[in-house]
């Protein structure tokens, strides 16, 4: 039985950023991970250069059960006290929309950075290390891992949620915790791909590929961005954020052409444009296969501007502006980004992240019910949540 201050379960974002605080107080930290490398999301995420945070982080950008609980995390480690981390390892990085960050060249830096900070600061690494639930006796963690025993004052959850699960992604930390009393608020995925019915998939056959800003509307929450139509239904950062309002059944509300208005738009053009078609004049504005497929049975499709009537364009005007959209569902775990939902923070200190019911053992990152809008605040929450334990483990 080896004897540690500190065991992290979980070599991620938030695992690896507790171990390297924790360690540079002087604690001795073991990070185990069932994996055959460490940070595989780190390096697969923002098309391999990582959006690692964003320049805006305020606690409207998380969603959570209890929408206060992020606030101590983020204040105390900001994304300015991580990009200065960053740039103090000579990382080039970019700006892109949305005061989104992302590295010059891969997301192999980032992870190489937090690897030679752990390296530095003494952390060990067992990797390819399963790990049976941790149990508390006499004072102390005992914890049985295919690596060997381990006895630790501190044990730390960092082992995200079942996104992704080619990468061994499980839902490990929240099935931990509820064994141990933890409520769960029910968890799904999110910041995920829709799938499309048979018949909107049917009408969509030249459309994938096509991309172009709209704006969704689900309840009360809209969203501006990109939209990718796919062969399964639609992507793109637009539908990412929206499903982290969704509830499965609910239909959406997509506008194709968002800050404009077709009628205002066609009374313009009638006297000066009133021999052009309506289809060729959209097309100018819009994707032409989109507006292909929007005009397709239309009774309009083939009159001119000024021989239009009124309905006929507010006809048109609906399928641009309101088109409604129900999902068949989601691509589910396989590609989604994150878990919306997971260990209440009910009982989740949110000054330290330890566990309110049981002494010595903290919940970080993605396993908690805390989660960022797309655009790095779920790195951020990491680096934040990591940070706020590891001062204290």
């Amino acid at each position: 039985m080896q004897h540690v201050d500190v065991l992290v379960i979980g070599a991620g974002a938030a695992g690896l950023m507790c171990a390297i605080t924790a360690a540079q107080r002087g604690r001795s930290v073991v990070v185990v991970d069932h994996a055959n490398k460490p940070g595989k999301k780190i390096l697969m995420s923002g098309g391999g250069r990582c959006n690692f945070t964003n320049l805006t982080i305020e606690p409207e950008n998380f969603l959570s059960n209890n929408p206060h609980f992020c606030k101590s995390a983020l204040s105390r480690y900001t994304q300015w006290d991580f990009i200065s981390l960053v740039a103090a390892h000579g990382i080039p990085y970019h700006e892109k929309e949305f005061g989104q960050l992302f590295c010059d060249h891969s997301s192999k830096d980032i992870l190489e950075m937090l690897l030679r900070e752990a390296e530095e600061a003494g952390v060990k690494i067992l990797l390819k290390t399963s790990t049976q639930y941790p149990k508390y006796e006499h004072g102390t963690w005992r914890v049985t891992t295919s690596s060997g025993g381990f006895q630790a004052s501190s044990v730390v959850v960092a082992t995200g949620g079942p996104p992704i699960p080619t990468m061994g992604a499980t839902d490990w930390g929240q099935k931990f915790a509820a064994s141990l009393g933890h409520s769960l608020v029910p968890y799904r995925a999110s910041l995920v791909p829709y799938t499309a019915a048979p018949a909107d998939k049917g009408a969509w056959t030249e459309l994938p590929g096509v991309s172009l800003r709209a704006e969704l509307t689900v309840a009360s929450r809209s969203w501006l961005g990109d939209v990718l139509f796919t062969h399964r239904g639609l992507s793109g950062p637009a539908v990412l954020q929206i499903t982290n309002y969704w509830q499965e059944g609910e239909a959406l509300t997509i506008d194709w052409w968002p800050g404009h208005d077709l009628l205002d738009e066609w009374h313009r053009l009638r006297q000066t444009q009133g021999r052009q078609l309506l289809r060729s004049w959209l097309s100018e504005q819009l994707p032409k296969r989109v507006v292909a497929w929007l005009v397709s049975d239309w009774s309009g499709e083939r009159k001119s501007i000024a021989d239009l009537r009124q309905e006929e364009v507010f006809e048109l005007g609906q399928r641009i502006h309101a088109y409604r959209f129900q999902p068949a569902g989601t691509e589910g775990y396989r590609t989604a980004e994150v878990t919306l939902g997971g260990v209440s923070t009910e009982d989740v200190s949110s000054r330290t992240m330890e566990s309110n019911l049981h002494q010595g053992l903290y919940f970080i990152g993605e396993v908690l019910d805390v989660t960022g809008h797309l655009g790095g605040y779920n790195f951020q929450w990491a680096w934040s949540s990591g940070h706020a334990a590891g001062c204290v483990v």
